[in-house]
């Protein structure tokens, strides 16, 4: 089963300048370009729709603009990327043309394509409102790293089906027992009406206690699939992240 032809997907990554832990990360040089634009390349690979990143400062715009990216600009003052995407989607798409978002983070520079592709297989099934990305935890510091979100889905460690549904999203070790443990990919693919609920929802009681946004979907009855990936991408957050971010793409 696949997704109808007329829901067209649109990609869009959110950037700003004002990282607490790495400031001016979009724009810091990874294998001669800004690392929004390693992110952008990435993601057009994957060759799912359009790509579109969604920024608040006119230096990133630029440099998308230069690079030969399309890029919108957004409120400044925004509560969370995926306000950021929406406003993006509602400037750069008004008549609703396209009916599927992914929303790709943008500090994932060496992300794989392929994982944006397997982030849209949960969406075959009509009921699932949000689908993401997980993969087998198997580095045992990561089962109790409050900093590694775990996704609590049925999936087996081994065959069965490659997507599940999840039941809850925490920074605890979870669930008990004999099992596998899944490391969730904070890479999303909403439906647009999803999107639109989403971002219109307040911040929810678990969400807050948790520091765990994807909690308000669930809180409110919303439907999250997790599709299992065997990698999980480096996710730049600090400058030992993006030293090894470089040496990566430096050998391709």
């Amino acid at each position: 089963m696949s997704l109808s032809p007329a829901a067209r997907s649109l990609v869009v990554i959110p950037a700003r300048m004002a990282s607490t832990r790495l400031p001016g990360k979009p724009l810091a040089d990874i294998a001669g370009a800004p690392m929004i634009v390693q992110v952008w390349r990435r993601a057009t690979e994957a060759a799912v729709g359009p790509v579109l990143v969604a920024c608040c400062e006119q230096e990133v715009f630029d440099a998308v603009v230069a690079a030969g990216g399309q890029a919108v600009m957004t409120d400044v003052d925004l509560p969370s990327g995926s306000d950021r995407v929406w406003q993006a989607i509602q400037r750069f798409d008004p008549q609703g043309d396209y009916q599927v978002i992914i929303n790709v983070q943008g500090d994932l520079p060496t992300l794989e394509p392929h994982l944006i592709t397997a982030a849209l297989a949960p969406l075959a099934e009509p009921s699932v409102d949000i689908a993401t990305l997980v993969a087998e935890i198997t580095d045992p510091e990561e089962r109790t790293n409050p900093n590694v979100v775990k996704a609590v889905t049925g999936l087996s460690a081994q065959g069965g089906a490659d997507h599940g549904r999840a039941l809850y999203f925490t920074r605890a070790t979870a669930p008990t027992g004999n099992g596998p443990l899944w490391h969730h990919i904070g890479l999303y693919a909403y439906r647009r009406s999803a999107l639109e609920r989403f971002v219109s929802l307040p911040p929810s009681p678990l969400e807050q206690r948790e520091k765990l946004e994807q909690l308000r979907a669930l809180e409110n009855g919303m439907r999250i699939d997790c599709a299992r990936v065997d990698t999980v991408p480096l996710g730049v957050d600090t400058p030992a992240d993006l030293e090894k971010a470089r040496r990566l793409l430096s050998r391709t």
